[in-house]
């Protein structure tokens, strides 16, 4: 070999190295090495080969391996990502980017172990990498884990403080933590940072509505639609705050728009299902119920609506089977333990006793949980015979749905103290010569809940004439401020409440020329009736003191307005609140108030019915004689006494109590 041709050698050697062909580029320096032993360029060559052959291993796959990858990551092949991407780490254990795709795709299969594992190999290949950490967190919400997402998102924030997307991410695991101020300030960072981020307007209605700012939840979510129209979530989400205001008609359109964009989504479907049977639409409901188990049969939540939808209907039967099926799914839903208590007659060795005192025992449960668990245990003894351990249960439910409310009397005393400061301004405003007739005249049904509210609207909506609401909240929702804050009362003011009302009422009056508004509570506005709409019908139902209290005591009441009724000081002293209001309401309006007594109509069912659909100056009709026939939804706590005859002495049901009372019912047994 001459020195020119060592030359050519060295030379095609190095042309190898740079194109990394390293196998051929060590043959030629050994072939030169073999001639010219001390060739320094030979020697120095060869030593940077076997060099970068120890401390570098292949750092990543061939490049079309990748855009394999990433095409089938495109193409939705999310499986065959996982797969693939698995089988390139264990050849390239420091492919970041391989990494990355594996716990991406992993995150969307729902293999959420294997999907963090992935994040955390990439950011010991790239510490400094906030994506990976942002990514992680995710992973970390979406396995439940909040407070090492939060971990992880504030990490990514710490290496890129301007990163929109983690703040976002940060916002919505502060909200699954019920940590809705802090949730806000995140989103509100999220979009300082990008204005036109359609998630986070969306992710802040959600924050919103939770917070109860309803108004301002439908402004995130119509901005979040103005920059992404096609966005099925913020259509959804939408639906739920207008529901939450109780707009249901809107809320339903809200919903098809979300479902037209996207034809699979169940949680639509199941508010779509929600919205319906609050309008009292059951069949539709379930309808939509069925469509959502279509799609997501093991929906634990959804087969427990569709039982109530059963119930509300009168068929108890299908009723016990979707909750029983709801228990199959979910062992644990301790709302379905307490809705299948109340349609159960227990017996000795019924298993839901034994499952529900078992989980009685678990300290992990939350509070809610817990009271739910003990309303059914509560009801279950009382099955079994054994009233001094319902008892006890009742109260400490009662306790328990007190604290979670946040109760104190004297909330309701300072409403009952408004309510007779405001009442004679309202007296003094007149309307009468303003306004026309009404297209639907409302008729009031109120009383105390639990007084017989339920079946005097069924009677009445029997009627041929009347249409059934319900309890509708529109009156309280327009009337708190002007009734109870003493704000501005005048002419415009009252007009406006009018105006609202019937507005309202003309959406569930199915053109019928009456429309019952079976609120009960609403016996604290009757001064706001007569202002706004004096030629509505005002029915009081009052039944049998110690019946009605007793009555208020032992029900868990879904509404948050009712703290009083789970004490039974607090519910008699609340008792003798109403009542001292409903003889100041009778002096001031003698008259115009129909007082109807629930146990004489028990009595004497034909007589007393005759005179309250004689009130109404309509004339009898013989269905009316007959209100467990009427099909209409019934969503009260009285909805399996109304689907049954009328009974007398039902309100003899607490003396087998008697004993654990202590007297607090003496004051009202003549």
């Amino acid at each position: 070999m001459t020195k020119l041709s060592v030359e050519t050698e060295l030379l095609k050697a190095k042309s190898h190295v740079k194109r990394g062909e390293t196998e051929e580029a060590r043959k030629l320096y050994q072939t030169v090495l073999q001639v010219f032993p001390k060739n320094k360029r030979a020697q120095q060559g060869l030593a940077s080969l076997k060099k970068s052959k120890r401390s570098t291993a292949p750092q990543g796959p061939p490049q079309f391996a990748i855009n394999q990858l990433v095409n089938l990551y495109r193409q939705g092949q999310l499986a065959a990502v996982v797969e693939q991407a698995t089988s390139l780490t264990q050849q390239y254990p420091k492919a970041s980017n391989v990494w990355n795709l594996l716990g991406t795709a992993a995150a969307q299969t729902g293999k959420l172990n294997l999907a963090i594992t992935a994040f955390q190999k990439l950011i010991g290949i790239k510490p400094d990498y906030a994506d990976a950490y942002n990514n992680m967190g995710n992973a970390l919400k979406e396995q439940g884990n909040l407070e090492k997402a939060i971990e992880a998102y504030n990490k990514a924030l710490s290496l890129k403080p301007d990163y929109a997307e983690a703040h976002n991410n940060m916002g919505n695991a502060l909200k699954e933590q019920k940590k809705i101020e802090k949730a806000i300030k995140a989103y509100n960072k999220a979009l300082s940072l990008k204005p036109i981020y359609a998630e986070a307007h969306n992710n802040m209605g959600v924050a919103l509505k939770e917070q109860g700012n309803l108004k301002e939840a439908i402004k995130a979510h119509n901005k979040a639609l103005s920059l992404k129209p096609e966005y099925a979530e913020a259509h959804n989400n939408m639906g739920n705050a207008l529901q939450e205001q109780g707009k249901l008609k809107e809320a339903i359109e809200a919903y098809d728009k979300a479902l037209s964009l996207k034809p699979d989504y169940a949680e639509a479907y199941y508010n779509m299902g929600n919205a319906l049977r609050e309008q009292g639409k059951l069949a539709e409901a379930i309808e939509a119920y069925d469509k959502t188990l279509s799609l997501k049969p093991d929906y634990a939540e959804v087969h427990n609506n569709k039982g109530i939808a059963f119930q509300e209907q009168g068929n108890l039967e299908k009723a016990i089977e979707a909750y029983k099926k709801t228990l199959l799914l979910k062992p644990d839903y301790a709302g379905t333990h307490r809705n299948l208590s109340a349609l159960i007659k227990y017996e000795v060795n019924h298993p839901q006793v034994a499952a529900v005192a078992e989980m009685m025992k678990r300290s992990d449960l939350k509070d809610d949980d817990r009271c739910h668990l003990i309303y059914a245990y509560a009801k279950m003894m009382e099955d079994l015979g054994d009233l001094e351990v319902a008892f006890e249960n009742y109260e400490a439910g009662g306790r328990l749905r007190q604290k979670i409310l946040s109760y104190e009397s004297k909330q309701d005393q300072h409403t009952f103290h408004n309510i007779k400061l405001t009442a004679p301004k309202l007296k003094d405003v007149t309307i009468d010569n303003l306004v026309g007739t009404t297209l639907h005249t409302p008729i009031f049904i109120l009383g105390m809940p639990r007084s017989g509210t339920t079946l005097v609207e069924q009677i009445i909506s029997s009627h041929s004439l009347v249409q059934g609401g319900g309890e509708l909240p529109f009156l309280d929702r327009f009337a708190a401020l002007i009734s109870r804050d003493n704000q501005i009362i005048d002419t415009g003011s009252i007009l406006q409440l009018r105006k609202a009302y019937l507005n309202e009422l003309e959406k569930v009056s199915n053109k019928s020329p009456f429309v019952t508004d079976k609120t009960p509570q609403n016996f604290l506005n009757i001064d706001l009736i007569f202002a706004a709409i004096p030629e509505a019908k005002v029915i009081h139902v009052q039944r049998d003191p110690a019946a009605t209290c007793w009555s208020n005591f032992k029900y868990y009441f879904s509404t948050s307005n009712l703290g009083y009724s789970y004490n039974l000081d607090d519910t008699i002293h609340y008792f003798k609140m109403y009542q001292d209001l409903m003889v100041y309401w009778e002096q001031q309006y003698a008259g115009q108030i129909y007082h109807l007594d629930y146990d004489r109509l028990t009595k004497e069912q034909e007589t007393e019915t005759r005179k309250l659909i004689g009130h109404l100056d309509l004339k009898l009709e013989e269905a009316c004689l007959s209100p467990q026939k009427n099909k209409r939804s019934v969503r009260t706590a009285s909805q399996q006494q109304v689907r049954k005859k009328i009974y007398k002495d039902s309100s003899q049901a607490w003396r087998k109590f008697e004993p654990y009372l202590n007297g607090a019912f003496d004051e009202f047994i003549n």
